[in-house]
């Protein structure tokens, strides 16, 4: 080994001494990624992958009760092991792993592992949610761990991440994702196993930041995408460069912005934050965020490009976790892609087929959450609007259910018209349970609400029929409201516009008749097609007698007589909060 003299001039000899032993130890030292270790739960009942690092030639051996398997590192350091599948198990086992030097993992569970991720209503803490205190309070169980992904993005896929599995408890759960947080609780009381959450959810970010480069490549319409990473790719050196000194840029004109507005600023968005606060209780839209002049200085972007770029989240949060073996996925994202939803039934399809197959673990039950209500309520409208960003991607999630082994959980009915991050993530997390205990665990029972199957032309009246209407259809008011005060009950059907070949929308009379919807209107006299809930926040109220929403829908394909929704810029990047980032509303 050869050191620089300059090295020596500026470190020093105990440096240097430090440095080469350091080396040493690495070179030999067996190590692993940074999701093995205590506390952790490992998946039951298929091969569990063990994968790590030592000296080339090294003799490995894993242990995991009475389970062993020996393997030899490759030239680069590389091994793996698949142990031979373990049978659920509460009581605590050690995982050794053993070369030169010898690593222990105590208090390791075996029982299923879900990863939660998706954006900011996924990363969405528990401590955010309604009656925070007692829910954090009554979290107290053992057999529920949790592991939150801290790691940034990456240009290319690593190998290793940043974060520590936990036990859940009332002084550990606050920060974590309160959607996987009651997903998970409801698997617990139901299956009575472990449960393990891993939670790789980031605010902000659009679909395309989470599917691989390949992914990517595999779908033509796509390639915009490979295009825009190439670029960043190839600029990054020269980024890298410049980053230092951008930075120090940006530092010194916060400082100075801060030194003139920061006390106005401060003030103005706490009141900010109480009007939208006093709105969302109301169930109204929020003021706008004040805007200053001059603006604060903007961070400059990491040389990596800004969070939002094609690939970077699979790169630095999924990518080190394969192949670590997964019961399933959920899934809560969408916001972000509501500029292009048109694009999303590619997009958000492939990012899923592009897991699995990276993965090799078949196809496993991935699970998801469509868009809830935002923004202005639909009722307000005296004729149906068409032009809806949040519609077009909660239409995407729903074709693509045609993906097997997916489920939906329906929330149109739970949202908040001011504030983009619902605080009802009880009923969030208990539907996406009952998708996982139909299509994961085999149970018999209703697990989704009404989902348009078909449509017949009868005279001046379209009849619907549907999936999954359990023992009946019925109108119902949501579980929950922002005020706290229950919604009253329906007197009539809404969330129906009806249209004949000219395409122009009028709400219309809707009556259930036994597991059909009958819709018709005076003003169109021969219709060809349905719409429900067609808008970024609809007034629908259709149910099952199980008490689940019916998913939006329509039964046309137009886009061409009112102008669909443009598609964003390249890389949208929204500017994350400190605490749970929201999105940039896309429209």
């Amino acid at each position: 080994m050869t050191i620089h003299p300059a090295f020596l001039r500026h470190a020093g000899r105990s440096l240097l001494v430090s440095f080469l032993l350091s080396g040493a130890i690495c070179q030999a030292d067996v190590h692993l990624p940074a999701i093995f270790g205590s506390h952790m739960v490992l998946q039951q009942d298929m091969k569990i992958p063990i994968w790590g690092w030592a000296s080339a030639g090294e003799a490995v051996t894993v242990a995991l009760g009475d389970h062993t398997a020996k393997v030899t590192a490759d030239a680069s350091g590389k091994w793996r092991v698949d142990l031979d599948p373990v049978t659920t198990t509460a009581s605590p086992l050690t995982l050794t792993v053993t070369g030169k030097n010898s690593l222990k993992f105590d208090d390791v569970l075996v029982g299923d592992v879900w990863m939660c991720s998706g954006q900011s209503n996924m990363q969405f803490g528990l401590s955010g949610v309604m009656n925070a205190p007692a829910e954090i309070a009554k979290a107290d169980d053992p057999q529920l761990r949790l592991f939150s992904v801290s790691s940034p993005q990456a240009l290319d896929p690593q190998t290793d991440l940043k974060g520590t599995w936990i036990v859940c408890s009332p002084a550990t759960i606050g920060g974590f994702s309160a959607v996987g947080y009651y997903f998970g609780r409801e698997l617990r009381h139901t299956l009575n196993r472990p449960i393990g959450l891993i939670n790789t959810a980031r605010g902000g970010m659009p679909a395309q930041a989470y599917t691989s480069l390949s992914g990517l490549q595999k779908d033509p319409p796509l390639s915009h995408y490979v295009d825009d990473y190439q670029k960043i790719a190839a600029d990054s050196p020269k980024a890298k460069e410049a980053y230092p000194a951008a930075l120090a840029a940006y530092n010194d004109q916060l400082k100075q912005w801060k030194d003139v507005n920061g006390a106005a600023y401060d003030a103005a968005t706490k009141q900010w934050q109480n009007a939208v606060n006093q709105a969302a209780a109301k169930g109204q839209p929020g003021p706008l965020r004040p805007q200053f002049n001059p603006p604060q200085p903007k961070a400059p972007d990491l040389p990596v490009g800004p969070p939002s770029t094609p690939t970077v989240l699979y790169n630095g949060l999924i990518a080190p976790l394969i192949p670590y073996a997964l019961k399933g996925v959920i899934w809560y994202q969408g916001e972000s892609n509501a500029g292009n939803g048109l694009e999303y039934r590619t997009l958000f399809p492939r990012m899923i087929s592009d897991w699995r197959e990276k993965w090799n673990q078949g196809d496993f039950p991935f699970l998801y959450v469509q868009l809830a209500n935002y923004m202005g309520h639909q009722i307000s409208q005296t004729t149906p609007g068409e032009v809806s960003g949040w519609a077009f991607v909660r239409e995407a999630q729903l074709k693509t259910l045609s993906l097997p082994n997916t489920g939906m959980a329906v929330i149109i009915d739970i949202g908040e018209a001011g504030n983009i991050h619902p605080r009802d993530k009880l009923d969030v997390g208990l539907r996406l349970a009952l998708a996982a205990k139909h299509i994961t665990y085999g149970q018999n029972l209703v697990y989704s609400g009404p989902i348009y199957d078909a449509m017949k032309v009868e005279g001046n009246k379209i009849r619907l029929s549907f999936k999954q209407t359990g023992s009946g259809l019925q109108m119902s008011a949501p579980p929950w409201t922002p005020t706290g005060v229950p919604a009253p009950a329906p007197t009539e059907l809404t969330g129906f516009a009806i249209s004949g070949a000219d395409q122009n929308w009028v709400w219309g009379k809707a009556q259930i008749d036994g597991n059909t919807v009958v819709v018709s209107s005076d003003r169109v006299a021969s219709p060809v097609a349905v719409r429900y809930g067609w808008a970024n926040n609809p007034a629908c109220n259709l149910y099952n007698k199980e008490g689940l929403p019916a998913s939006p829908f329509r039964t046309d394909d137009w886009t061409g007589s009112k102008p669909a929704p443009a598609a964003p810029p390249p890389n949208p990047a929204p500017k994350p909060k400190a605490t749970n980032p929201g999105e940039t509303k896309n429209q």
